[in-house]
């Protein structure tokens, strides 16, 4: 079994959490609502996980590395 390397760099990472930040305050402050809310949501959700782990899956199969070596 293969483990997962990352493949996210730091400004990637940063970027990431800062998108996930922008979305959480939108929804709070009512700016999105219904639909479009729950999908941005889970958006952020993703965003968040992946920026905290380091591993873009959507990355892999297109063979993208943010990660300075």
């Amino acid at each position: 079994m293969e483990i997962m390397k990352r493949n996210m760099g730091l400004i990637d990472r940063i970027i990431r959490f800062i998108c996930a930040l922008i979305i959480a305050i939108f929804y709070l402050i009512n700016v999105i609502a219904g639909i479009i809310a729950l999908f941005l949501l889970i958006i952020a959700l993703f965003l968040l996980i992946t920026g905290i782990i380091g591993i873009c899956p959507i990355y892999k199969p297109l063979k993208i590395s943010t990660k300075f070596k």
